[in-house]
């Protein structure tokens, strides 16, 4: 092997950590061109998980490495939420495993097309986070405090904070997610931050999702919703309906099942 061609695979040793992946355009811009791919690729010292993608061989492919891939290396505004980012903040106990099968990620622009090729057992579904906020993007916000670094395995993993990933998940419902377990997660939801919520609250778009946040937190009663400015949040005006045959709640004007229409 050329002196060269050793330099060029430490370079690669050092720049790409085992576990996260990398596209041909990264490879191309850090100075592997197809063919060196190949040769990589052919004598074992890279894997393609999926056409386009290359990993070290050492590292097992995880969904929770290819996104920090994608946050990291590939500099997509990428943000992991709603019913993910909680579980991962140990946050849905009764309700999703660790492992779900679908991982959310939130942005501006989709992933690329290679995510759905990757041999892995999740899936992943995007969502335009400025259908949901209108002026909150992806990108980490420090004085809102909407999304925050997870550590994993030494590596961050930017996901969504629990005020803002549950008013993710309630964009879900009722097609995506049930009531039921919305409202096991939101029982649990007693340590949520007030000034956070507040600011989500103004920037956000959907009023199903704030008539549906305000009618989980107060069939809840958690303390902070003391604290909540319910003057500074545009409910809307007219019904919504959410659950056929369900009970129209005559405070948020919403449909609800009718089993959950009594106070807790």
């Amino acid at each position: 092997m050329t002196e060269r061609k050793t330099g060029k695979l430490n370079q690669l040793g050092r720049t790409l950590p085992e576990g996260l992946l990398a596209d041909a355009a990264w490879m191309e811009a850090h100075g592997y061109s197809s063919s060196l791919r190949t040769q990589y690729v052919a004598a074992g010292w890279l894997d393609q998980p999926a056409r386009g993608t290359f990993k070290r061989p050492l590292g097992q492919l995880t969904w929770q490495g290819v996104v920090i891939s994608l946050q990291t290396l590939l500099e997509r505004d990428l943000v992991v939420g709603a019913i993910t980012a909680l579980d991962l903040q140990g946050l849905t106990h009764y309700v999703a495993p660790s492992g779900a099968s679908v991982v959310h990620l939130y942005g501006t622009k989709p992933p690329p097309g290679w995510l759905a090729k990757l041999p892995l057992p999740q899936t992943f579904r995007f969502h335009r986070t400025p259908s949901l906020f209108k002026s909150i993007h992806a990108a980490p916000d420090q004085q809102a405090g909407t999304v925050r670094a997870l550590r994993e395995d030494e590596r961050a993993l930017t996901v969504s904070t629990p005020e803002r990933a549950f008013l993710e998940l309630l964009d879900e419902l009722p097609d995506r997610q049930s009531f039921h377990n919305v409202d096991m997660i939101a029982e649990g939801l007693r340590t949520l931050s007030p000034r956070r919520l507040n600011l989500l609250l103004q920037d956000c778009r959907s009023i199903k999702v704030k008539r549906l946040f305000f009618w989980f937190a107060d069939r809840h009663s958690p303390s902070w919703l003391r604290q909540i400015d319910r003057k500074g949040v545009d409910l809307g005006s007219g019904k919504r309906m959410l659950v056929k045959g369900g009970r129209l709640d005559p405070t948020y004007q919403i449909t609800v099942p009718e089993e959950l229409s009594r106070s807790v």
